[in-house]
């Protein structure tokens, strides 16, 4: 691969970020993945103030590459986090769910590179007038928390394309080098995977849902709860106890009281099928088998580079 706008922002080798996925993405599966000449990222979403201090100081200590922390902003110990983050120099951040104006001039008068996570065109020329360095502009087939849009990510990224000046990152259902390669044809200069590195020996989240990851077929995921915060999972028994409480018209309260606290921790960390929240992404359905973070890499440019002989060669 050639360098882009992405591999030189972030001096990496390859245009490819890793997720900063809650309960998947500590220090472990960052340092491998920055490693193997990716980006890897920690994600601060499902830590304390002193876990992520100690996520970042061991990943400072076993990889001398690039590595970011994703940071959702509706975090409750936001001041804390971010005085970590800039006490202990991280060199990238990733910011979702909340204003960019918020922390990016901060981040920046700290050296700090700021990428924001976006789910529409509006958004992404929001957070270019409030100065962050790049774009992760996610369609709806992502696992987890999503945009209200539904906007599928081919959909998607031509166009903000069409109205960003700085380096766009794509996300959502990528998860081979084909679907990177497809991803940068329309705009993209990097290509963000999540879904798959859950299913990888290094991501911090439970064997039983990396099990179950790597069993997912089409069809077995669904976004659901948009009244609170669209969230796509897998079809387990809580998913269908959210069905039935759909079919009674239930309130905004309703569904609140049946989330209740720590269903992502319980699914994805604890390994509760039944009634944890399994946040995995549509491209699941493509993965099966779990793999260590640098083959997965090795695999995604193998691909890359057969999937651009294979496209020269289509006659029309």
């Amino acid at each position: 691969m050639k360098t882009n706008r992405i591999t030189e922002l972030f001096g990496i080798k390859y245009p490819i970020i890793q997720a900063g996925m809650i309960w998947a993405s500590g220090w472990k599966l960052a340092s491998e993945v920055s490693e193997a000449g990716g980006l890897g990222i920690i994600g601060a979403g499902s830590m304390y103030p002193d876990v992520l201090r100690e996520h970042i100081q061991k990943c400072k200590k076993t990889t001398s590459k690039p590595f970011a922390v994703n940071v959702p902003m509706l975090y409750p110990d936001l001041d804390k986090i971010m005085e970590i983050i800039i006490e202990e120099k991280v060199p990238i951040v990733f910011t979702s769910a909340g204003n960019p104006k918020t922390w990016t001039p901060h981040l920046k008068s700290h050296d700090i590179k700021v990428v924001h996570v976006v789910s529409s065109v509006k958004f992404a020329l929001k957070s270019q007038e409030a100065g962050v360095d790049a774009i992760v502009a996610e369609g709806f087939e992502a696992g987890g928390h999503n945009g209200r849009e539904e906007t599928t990510t081919f959909t998607l990224i031509p166009m903000v394309k069409k109205e960003l000046s700085i380096p766009l990152i794509a996300a959502g259902g990528i998860a081979s080098g084909s679907g990177i390669l497809a991803a940068m044809i329309l705009g993209a200069d990097a290509a963000q995977i999540g879904t798959r590195f859950v299913a990888c020996e290094e991501a911090s989240s439970h064997i039983n849902f990396k099990k179950e990851v790597i069993k997912a077929q089409e069809g077995d995921t669904r976004l659901t709860l948009k009244e609170l915060a669209p969230v796509r999972m897998l079809k387990n028994k809580f998913y269908q106890d959210i069905e039935k409480l759909y079919s009674t018209s239930p309130t905004k309260g309703d569904l609140q009281d049946l989330l209740g606290r720590a269903r992502a921790k319980k699914g994805m960390f604890e390994g509760d099928l039944e009634e944890g929240e399994l946040e995995i992404g549509q491209i699941s359905g493509l993965i099966n088998e779990i793999l260590p973070a640098k083959k997965i890499v090795e695999n995604l440019i193998a691909e890359f580079e057969a999937a651009k002989i294979e496209a020269c060669a289509i006659e029309f």
